[in-house]
């Protein structure tokens, strides 16, 4: 299992020659049963469990193994997905496999910094399921609303949209689908206007408050305050911030950004599309769905692109990359 003080180069055996990247989901990937087959199988991975149930003080095998009410409850999803997807990166790591960079949507961007050597399991499982409070508490229920805006330009998206007080972009997910969050009403009327305008689509998406937009910036501050108290370490490798589609090489930058990303639009086509401009030629979705697999195809299908959520996957993943 790696820790804060062993980089990944120091113990990389993977015979791979091109540049590889870890990238983890968001939430909305999460599902029961998630993990199982790791728990079972490896024990780092289930020590991961075993440990953030300890931390958390709550069974992290019953909410992310068993069917419940609670995994799609904001405050328990979060803690929960972090902890499958790092599970699951525990045990591609026994495997051999070792990223040269990382990079996760919105919620995965904490899994993303963990493995790049930047914070500890506990703090990173501890700080989503606080994210996860925050962000739950921080708009009265019904206040706000997202929707997917299908086959629009992002030009054209914002054109249509910037006329609409209260209304924002939330994510850039890939060529023709981007997200918009804000006020219910009015993401209700820019929907409508982007239909107007042309969009190919515009589906409300089932969510509990207007994430990734200004009207977070209070839980935002709330999480830089919980944030003091973590102790970062300086990261081994770098990973892409959503903020601002870069780099981050330096630890210090990385609780400001966390605090503003609540808020702030998800740049993870532009993300993406940095990384591969630097040379990455194999991207390794892990944890549950495919969701970012899909993306990547529609940014780069020349890329490659492998998906993790399952054991089974771990093993084919490993004779492709390993050839």
């Amino acid at each position: 299992m790696m820790s804060n003080e062993t980089c990944f180069h120091d113990k990389r055996t993977c015979c791979h020659t091109g540049r590889t990247a870890f990238l983890f989901p968001g939430q909305g990937a999460q599902k029961a049963g998630m993990g199982k087959d790791f728990y079972q199988k490896f024990e780092n991975a289930r020590q991961v469990y075993d440990q953030a149930s300890e931390w958390l003080g709550m069974d992290m095998r019953e909410l992310c193994f068993e069917k419940n009410d609670r995994l799609d409850l904001t405050e328990y999803t979060q803690a929960a997905l972090v902890t499958t997807c790092l599970a699951m990166e525990k045990a591609v790591e026994e495997a051999g496999i070792y990223p040269e960079v990382t990079a996760g949507l919105s919620l995965g961007e904490y899994c993303a910094v963990e493995a790049a050597g930047g914070m500890s399991l506990k703090d990173a499982v501890t700080t989503v399921r606080k994210r996860g409070i925050l962000m739950e508490q921080a708009v009265p229920a019904g206040t706000g609303a997202m929707a997917a805006v299908l086959g629009m330009a992002a030009e054209k998206v914002k054109d249509a949209i910037c006329p609409i007080e209260g209304v924002f972009i939330a994510n850039y997910n890939c060529p023709g689908q981007l997200v918009i969050s804000g006020e219910k009403e009015a993401v209700a009327l820019a929907s409508e206007k982007l239909k107007g305008a042309g969009a190919k689509g515009v589906l409300p998406l089932n969510v509990s408050g207007p994430f990734h937009s200004p009207m977070l910036a209070d839980a935002g501050k709330q999480l830089g305050e919980w944030l003091k108290r973590v102790e970062l370490s300086p990261l081994c490798i770098p990973y892409v911030t959503n903020v601002t589609a870069r780099y981050i090489e330096d630890i210090g930058e990385t609780k400001a950004l966390l605090e503003k990303q609540i808020s702030s639009s998800v740049m993870w086509q532009q993300s993406m599309e940095l990384m591969i401009e630097k040379g990455v030629d194999t991207f390794v979705e892990i944890g549950p769905g495919k969701t970012l697999t899909g993306f990547l195809r529609k940014i780069n299908r020349k890329v490659n692109a492998i998906h993790i959520q399952t054991a089974e996957d771990l093993d084919k993943a490993v004779s492709m990359i390993k050839m």
